[in-house]
């Protein structure tokens, strides 16, 4: 078997590397694009000052050799892997790399929307965050059928704002019944919800955020965890990925998808890395990372 941590970069000491390719052996995919993870591989590289080395990543995309769509696994940045590793999804054929990697986000999304309490109110939904996690949540939120999304986010004229019915705002507004934490840091976003409000966790938090329980207890609110990983019917991953796949790849615009994603060659990763956590992050949201074959 393919070891998931035989991908093309490591975290070590707080920084990203580059790993040389490898002989792919016969049968196995080939990781020829990824998918970088913003706010999870900025963790998990700013770990490694005092932790382990570790593997970089986990969208790694190839061919699906049964049908020649891409297929993107949970393994490490441009890693190869099997072509019947569990937890890989599938795009329709014809749908691009970029639309594939939007999609994945969108997936998160839909997966995570499932679970809200059967009459949330998503008319009056606010995503905080404007990173790929909050675009593939404004995308689903608008296939369900909102009209106008409101983004809370503090950057200057994001990306998302082009997001069809996205209106970015830079305070939570009063009275927001659905709040959708899409960055992984709701502690900000407590003190400023509503009685009754729903706040959803699809951004994956830090270990040690903590959520005012007394507040939560006082004001009703409901609070729903969104990640996509949680329990589900058998299926239900690979029907997500594929339904959202479908609908971009039809409703998307190519302008769209210039604005939102970028490739940048594989070598370039770790420079990328280096910027997450500055003013020089690439504005898309979405970066896909080009492997030689």
């Amino acid at each position: 078997m393919v070891s998931p941590s035989a991908g093309r970069v490591y975290f070590s000491r707080g920084r990203a590397h580059l790993s040389p390719p490898r002989l792919v052996p016969e049968g196995v995919v080939t990781g020829r694009f990824s998918v970088l993870s913003p706010g999870t591989e900025r963790r998990r590289m700013a770990a490694t000052v005092s932790e382990p080395p570790s593997a970089a990543g986990y969208m790694s995309m190839g061919r699906d050799p049964r049908s020649g769509g891409w297929m993107i696994a949970p393994v490490a940045h441009g890693a190869p892997f099997e072509p019947d590793i569990d937890g890989a999804v599938v795009a329709p054929e014809g749908v691009s790399v970029h639309v594939a990697a939007l999609a994945r986000f969108g997936q998160m999304a839909l997966l995570g929307l499932d679970r809200l309490p059967a009459r949330t109110d998503l008319d009056n939904a606010v995503v905080v965050g404007s990173g790929p996690v909050a675009l593939g949540c404004v995308l689903e939120l608008r296939r369900r059928g909102v009209r106008q999304v409101r983004v809370l986010t503090r950057r200057a004229a994001p990306p998302i704002g082009h997001a069809p019915g996205a209106e970015c705002v830079d305070r939570l507004p009063p009275g927001s019944g659905l709040v959708i934490d899409a960055v992984g840091d709701p502690g900000p976003i407590a003190d400023a919800l509503s009685p009754g409000s729903v706040l959803g966790l699809l951004g994956t938090p830090e270990a040690d955020v903590v959520l005012p329980a007394a507040v939560m207890h006082r004001g009703g609110w409901t609070v729903v965890g969104m990640h996509e990983l949680a329990p589900m019917r058998t299926g239900s991953y690979q029907t997500a990925y594929h339904t959202v796949a479908a609908h971009l790849a039809e409703t998307l615009p190519p302008d769209l998808i210039r604005v939102w994603c970028r490739t940048v060659p594989g070598e370039r990763a770790p420079n990328v890395h280096a910027l997450l956590a500055g003013r020089g992050r690439p504005q898309e949201p979405v970066i896909v990372f080009a492997w030689a074959p």
